[in-house]
């Protein structure tokens, strides 16, 4: 039985989701279907590629990932099917992939399927879904579409050094107002050389200059760093909401300075 996800915009406040679903079922009646989230920001290409970045690996290999967001239905409009790491993933060619993949995918396919649907409002189900159903019932990518050598591509502004500076900027925030950034443990470490620093943010109104491992290792209430599963720098406040309490928003910038002890 094939694992299909699904990670969309279409929330759950209308009946958008649970008709994606019958629709899978109706195509592949023993698949397995998970929902990873229907609550992205409508429209929002980087939270959605954040979410599924930092969750499909934990799927067994063979999974395939429906991601429904800003799925354009206008013709000239490119979709994909991708084979990557043993995953498949099905969405638009928006910038998307360039967001979730480190480097160039390893099998890229336009799919074909949209020519049944002329005028279709409503690619998520009536391409998306019959595209991995088609996956999960054994068939190949080959006979759903052709071979792409590219994708779109999106710059994400990437954290980098200047000077004794860490500077990065805030790429998530999850629904415990944690504030995840796009600074990652590697780079930390290996700039850092066990050096003291300080993450500044708020115009220096908020300064942390320690790593914690967890958040008890604070005070209920307190403000605290650590490196996240995603091995992402967090900024985060034990039992409260950063993103409010600091008032810190997706793409605010964040600082790291670093000196001699």
């Amino acid at each position: 039985m094939a694992i299909i996800t699904l990670t969309t915009d279409l929330g759950n406040k209308d009946h958008y989701a649970g008709v994606v679903k019958g629709n899978i079922f109706k195509l592949c009646p023993n698949a397995i279907i998970i929902d990873i989230t229907h609550q992205i920001a409508p429209f929002n290409i980087l939270e959605a590629a954040f979410t599924v970045k930092n969750s499909y690996a934990e799927f067994p290999e063979g999974s395939i990932h429906i991601i429904g967001v800003n799925p354009d239905s206008k013709k000239d409009v490119i979709h994909l099917a991708i084979e990557h790491n043993g995953h498949y993933f099905i969405g638009s060619d928006n910038g998307i992939f360039s967001l979730i993949f480190d480097e160039k995918p390893q099998r890229i396919f336009q799919l074909d399927i949209m020519s049944s649907y002329e005028g279709s409002s409503f690619p998520i189900k009536e391409i998306y879904t019959k595209a991995a159903s088609h996956i999960a019932n054994g068939g190949t990518l080959e006979m759903i579409g052709k071979p792409k050598q590219d994708i779109l591509e999106k710059s994400l502004f990437r954290a980098l050094s200047v000077g004794d500076i860490i500077k990065g900027m805030v790429t998530h925030i999850d629904h415990y107002g944690n504030i995840i950034t796009n600074i990652e443990k590697d780079f930390f470490t290996v700039f850092g050389m066990n050096r003291d620093f300080v993450i500044e943010f708020r115009d220096g109104s908020y300064d942390i200059n320690t790593i914690s491992t967890s958040y008890s290792d604070v005070a209920e209430g307190e403000k605290l760093a650590l490196f996240s599963s995603s091995k992402l720098l967090e900024i985060a406040i034990n039992q409260g909401n950063a993103s409010k309490l600091l008032g810190i928003r997706n793409l605010d910038s964040i600082r790291i300075m670093f000196h001699d002890r």
